[in-house]
């Protein structure tokens, strides 16, 4: 016996709502914005009512609504947010480059004046200073 078609099709409906839904979701995250109910079903094209009745999406945007507004200032999702150890050897690499260009500034400078010392002095030397 052939299943029902038409259960068939409903079932793939459902399926492909799901994925619009999921795929929305992740989008939105991603991005930065906020995740909500409207934005997931408007995001997707299809019902708030839907979204719902789904247990697992809709647990999905609660945790991340949740996320979002235990710190509304930060535009980053939680996925993408850098953790404490990323952060700190990213200052210090920061902190050693700096500390690099202030030591190469000192040594041109030192060049530069050593180079300007010179030329003052062969001016002087051959006559050739311009009188003050």
């Amino acid at each position: 016996m052939r299943p029902d078609p038409l259960a068939e099709a409903a079932a793939r409906r459902h399926e492909l709502t799901r994925a619009k839904a999921i795929q929305a979701l992740r989008e939105l995250d991603r991005a930065g914005t906020p995740v909500t109910f409207t934005g997931v079903a408007s995001a997707a094209g299809i019902s708030r009512s839907w979204l719902y009745t789904q247990a697992d999406i809709r647990s999905q945007i609660q945790r991340l609504r949740g996320i979002r507004n235990s710190d509304p200032a930060s535009p980053v999702p939680p996925a993408q947010r850098a953790t404490e150890t990323s952060l700190r050897a990213r200052l210090t690499a920061a902190l050693a480059r700096n500390q690099a260009l202030t030591d190469e500034n000192a040594r041109l400078r030192r060049q530069l004046a050593r180079a300007l010392g010179d030329q003052r002095s062969t001016r002087t030397r051959s006559g050739n200073d311009p009188a003050p």
